[in-house]
């Protein structure tokens, strides 16, 4: 019962300042993703650093995750040219050169795991700032609209509790046993129904997207959010461990938080571009 409440009022907290951010001004997502960001990024470097034989600088290695949002809120925004990318590019060559001296017995693998949460983590979550942004004329002139960055969370958070009911109670088909034995076909075809009723509450609140594509983009948020699930527990059975970290009691890591999220961040962002704003 103790972790129970531990779990809620984290929970609480948790989205209320999420949202918050989200929804109070431009910069106040930036700093709070800009965190976020770094934290996923930490705690990824983190798990790899368990294995003795990869050579990883981590606190450059978050720094440049980090930057990346950064300069990719700065790009989209209309604040500065592509330029901003550069120290980002020599970023990479740093890390690609670097293998050169480190005189590993395997660089591929140092390459790979160090560019990978550059990817994963940091790169899905850039894509957060041209899902806000839809167009700006002069610098710093921008329409800022969070609206379908808090439909991707919202779909998310319903698809997860959907799925976890209606799987508690029905179900018995298992989904993906090999990596989550408890996630279940009734669970997710639950958790489904749920974020497509979800998604008319959006329909109604914003009329001009049609309810077609209100229900097409939830579903492919839901079937990508449970890929990135799938991948997280993947990672995670890989590397030997249960959470990713634990900055947040009760719910693990901002990994274990974020995990759906960085999936289908990346395939909303795809839907949205080529068939609600073309």
């Amino acid at each position: 019962m103790k972790n129970l409440i531990k779990r809620a009022i984290t929970g609480i907290i948790f989205v209320a300042v999420l949202f918050g951010a989200i929804i109070y001004h431009p910069f106040t997502f930036l700093i709070l993703f800009s965190i976020i960001v770094g934290l996923t990024l930490w705690e990824f470097y983190g798990l790899i650093q368990h294995n003795e034989e990869i050579k990883t600088t981590r606190p450059l290695n978050v720094l440049g995750g980090t930057f990346l949002f950064m300069a990719s809120f700065l790009y989209a925004n209309g604040y500065t040219s592509g330029d901003i990318f550069l120290p980002y590019l020599l970023f990479l060559m740093y890390t690609l050169i670097s293998e050169l001296y480190y005189k590993a017995s395997n660089p591929v693998n140092n390459w790979a795991i160090n560019l990978l949460p550059q990817v994963y983590c940091a790169g899905s979550f850039s894509i957060l700032n041209f899902i806000t942004t839809t167009q700006y004329t002069e610098p710093g002139d921008s329409l800022y609209s969070p609206l379908f960055v808090l439909a991707i969370f919202i779909f998310v958070w319903l698809n997860d509790t959907g799925a976890y009911v209606i799987g508690s109670m029905l179900g018995k088909h298992r989904l993906f046993e090999r990596i989550s034995p408890k996630k279940s076909w009734e669970g997710f075809f639950g958790g489904l129904v749920v974020v497509l009723a979800g998604s008319q509450a959006f329909a109604w609140y914003e009329p001009e997207i049609s309810r077609l594509n209100w229900l097409c983009l939830s579903a492919t948020i839901v079937i990508f959010a449970t890929w990135g699930d799938l991948v997280e527990s993947l990672l995670k059975r890989t590397l030997g461990v249960k959470d990713s970290g634990k900055v947040l009691p009760g719910h693990g890591g901002m990994l274990d938080r974020f995990d759906s999220v960085l999936m289908a961040i990346p395939a909303a962002y795809v839907y949205i571009e080529y068939f609600i704003r073309n």
